[in-house]
């Protein structure tokens, strides 16, 4: 390279020595004197390329890629196999029977027999409401009723001697009837004797205690026939005095209803627990007045199901029965599993409190979700209890 370099200067020196006399060789020399530079130039960066070892790609590389490209497909498609008979979702809840709590009757609560969260069995007693107005309400309706069933007793026995007497009452009437139509007959003969004899034959006392005797046999007939049309009306005597007697016996059974209504609500002062579970959302303690109706307590029962909220298009093959894989989020540790019971028939949307109304405005597609109830089978263990409400992952098993 510094050969070159001398010889190009030595050229360069002996062309502006011999163009010093001629300017038009002087531009020749000057010419032709760089085109050797530039293709000296050229050659210099030919022969550097040349001296540069090209660079060989390693085969390892085109391994590697190869194999990362196997691997996944190979896990895609064990992925596809193994969960293309499977539908899963995470927007779904434990679920179960809570129950709500209320007294029937209102008044102070004198004891609290439970704390929160405490587990109950069906029948214990939960709290105590001050009884001592219902049972003084008991004892008048005890009071009471010994009353109803006294006039009761009276009525059945005015019923007996009613179907006695008013017979009797009437027989008598007839046979006074019989006895003054008697004494009629005879007055009348008397009557008539006294006033067919001659005058001489009798005195006017006699004409006028006959006559007189006739008008008292005639009022005594008219007395008697009075007596007997009066007790003439035994069947209606006897059938007021049973009607007399059903009221009565009405009375008895109202006031039997009512001392059991006070006997229940006397009862109804011991509050109880329905089922057996656990004390949730206690919302009295005890001096605290409460309404007849007013929650005061929750019970949620051991029975736990799951709510999976599932798009619509995973339902195809979704049926009742197939078995499901579950966990739960709360408790990492914790396989559950179970089954579909059923598949509600309509989506949440339907059953909410403003369901849409797609027949106005925009129409927006949205994928709804439908309710699937799952009941746990196994891996539960029984001092367990799920509360109501945590996340779970369900995955159904489709075959």
């Amino acid at each position: 390279m510094a050969d070159q370099h001398d010889t190009t200067a030595r050229g360069r020196k002996n062309s502006h020595d011999d163009s010093a006399t001629d300017p038009e060789s002087l531009r020749e020399d000057e010419r032709q004197s760089r085109e050797p530079d530039g293709r000296r130039e050229r050659d210099v960066h030919r022969d550097e390329r040349k001296d540069e070892k090209p660079r060989k790609r390693s085969p390892w590389t085109l391994i590697i890629v190869a194999i990362v490209v196997v691997a996944v497909l190979i896990a895609g498609a064990i992925y596809w196999f193994s969960t293309r008979d499977l539908e899963s979702t995470d927007d779904a809840y434990t679920d179960g029977r809570a129950v709500t709590i209320a007294p029937h009757v209102s008044g102070y609560v004198i004891a609290l027999d439970v704390n929160d969260n405490q587990r109950v069995k069906a029948g214990q007693v939960l709290a105590v409401i001050d009884p001592r107005d219902f049972q003084a309400a008991r004892d008048q309706a005890e009071g009471n009723l010994r009353v109803a069933e006294a006039q009761l007793e009276n009525g059945r026995i005015s019923l007996e001697t009613a179907k006695i007497s008013y017979p009797a009452k009437l027989a008598a009437a007839r046979a006074q009837l019989d006895s003054a139509r008697a004494a009629l007959a005879n007055a009348q003969a008397e009557y008539n004797r006294q006033h067919s004899v001659p005058r001489a034959a009798t005195t006017q006392q006699n004409i006028d205690t006959s006559t007189a005797n006739l008008r008292t046999a005639q009022a005594q007939v008219e007395q008697a026939e009075a007596q007997v049309r009066e007790n003439d009306l035994v069947p209606q005597l006897i059938a007021q005095a049973e009607a007399q007697v059903h009221q009565l016996e009405g009375q008895v059974e109202q006031a039997r209803a009512q001392l059991a209504q006070a006997n229940l609500n006397l009862s109804w002062t011991k509050i109880t627990a329905p089922q057996e579970g656990w004390i949730t959302q206690r919302r009295i303690e005890k001096g605290n007045l409460v309404q007849s109706g007013q929650a005061i307590f929750s019970v949620v029962t051991p029975d736990v199901w799951i709510v999976a909220n599932f798009k619509e298009t995973q339902l195809d093959r979704i049926r009742p029965g197939q078995k499901v894989d579950i966990s739960v989020d709360a408790y990492p540790d914790l396989k559950l599993t179970g089954h579909v019971d059923s598949i509600q028939l309509g989506s949440g949307a339907q059953f909410a409190a403003l369901p849409p109304e797609n027949a106005t405005g925009n129409f927006v597609k949205i994928v709804r979700r439908v309710p699937v109830k799952i009941d746990i089978d196994h891996g539960l263990p029984p001092d367990m209890m799920l509360p109501l409400g945590i996340s779970v992952t369900p995955t159904v098993h489709l075959k």
